[in-house]
């Protein structure tokens, strides 16, 4: 049975400033007041009766009532509460206590570089490296190990993409999504030529990533937002896949709601062309940003074709 699953957005303020930032256009928008988040968080448990609920961003840390937020949850017994973040608040020891204390049970950190020079790049953000593995170190110190991550892959870091799975593995860090850059909105859509990388490129180094892991014993890393033609040995791998079969998910935003966020991907943001068909993985794949398509056309795209 899918685990029911609402990925509420609090609003799109940050303490980073990434240049790929999917809502980096939306940052004007408001951000929910204190009381419409704790209606939803009500409405997940009373009329969803949900499995987990994530809180994200924007920065949801940086907020006044975070705690708040994550109290409220964990008050009405919700199973897994969960936060993606940039985690340079954590670099707190006692603001990692007290969100232990309220309640958060699982952190997703995004990691973008190996060291500061490349992921302060992206996030332009000064110092945010530091934070961050900070921050990490602290929950380690507590001895809070459900600690997840995520990398976003552009084209400035997608060649680090080896080092930056050695930087999982240093972490002890089971559970990793390496993300290929959404250009439907935001930054990466506004400076398209200098932030997408060519898949057929970066998708040799996401496979070495994927091998770190592998090597280290680490099978729940992932890759996401690929046509599959380039992981054909990593279809266990694979983000998308393994969302379809384990989770039903929504999103709850200030500017949207997405009762099927699976089933409107597919539909509005991803694309499988001409090219695509006779591919023995047509029905399994998503195909890849309609933006991409627009770019940088089809011809990268290679149809698995049964012998």
């Amino acid at each position: 049975m899918k685990k029911k699953k609402i990925v509420i957005f609090v609003g799109y303020d940050c303490n980073n400033n990434c240049r790929f930032c999917i809502n980096s256009e939306k940052r004007k928008i408001k951000s929910k007041t204190t009381d419409q988040i704790i209606k939803e968080i009500y409405l997940a448990t009373k009329k969803e009766k949900i499995d987990i609920i994530e809180f994200i961003g924007g920065e949801i840390t940086i907020r006044d009532d975070f705690f708040k937020i994550i109290s409220t949850a964990k008050k009405l017994n919700i199973p897994d509460i969960v936060i993606a973040t940039n985690g340079r608040m954590f670099s707190d020891i006692n603001f990692a206590k007290k969100a232990l204390e309220k309640g958060l049970s699982t952190i997703i950190f995004s990691i973008h570089g190996p060291d500061s020079k490349t992921h302060d790049l992206l996030t332009r953000s000064k110092g945010s490296f530091i934070e961050l593995m900070r921050g990490i170190e602290n929950f380690k110190k507590i001895g809070f190990n459900n600690i997840n991550a995520n990398t976003t892959i552009v084209k400035q870091n997608f060649k680090k993409l080896p080092q930056i799975a050695k930087l999982h593995v240093k972490l002890q860090i089971k559970n990793v999504e390496y993300i290929f850059v959404d250009p439907q909105y935001g930054g990466a859509n506004k400076d398209f030529s200098n932030m997408v990388p060519k898949i057929s490129i970066a998708s040799k180094y996401m496979r070495k990533a994927l091998d770190i892991g592998r090597e280290a014993g680490y099978y729940q890393w992932k890759v996401r937002y690929v046509p599959l033609c380039y992981f054909t040995d990593y279809l266990d791998q694979i983000s998308e896949i393994n969302e379809a079969k384990l989770f039903l998910s929504k999103h709850w935003a200030p500017d949207f709601v997405n009762e099927d966020v699976v089933k409107s991907r597919k539909k509005y943001a991803r694309e499988k062309t001409k090219r695509c068909k006779g591919c023995k993985l047509f029905k399994l794949c998503e195909g890849i940003w309609k933006e991409y398509i627009k770019n940088y056309g089809d011809k990268e795209l290679n149809p698995i074709k049964d012998k």
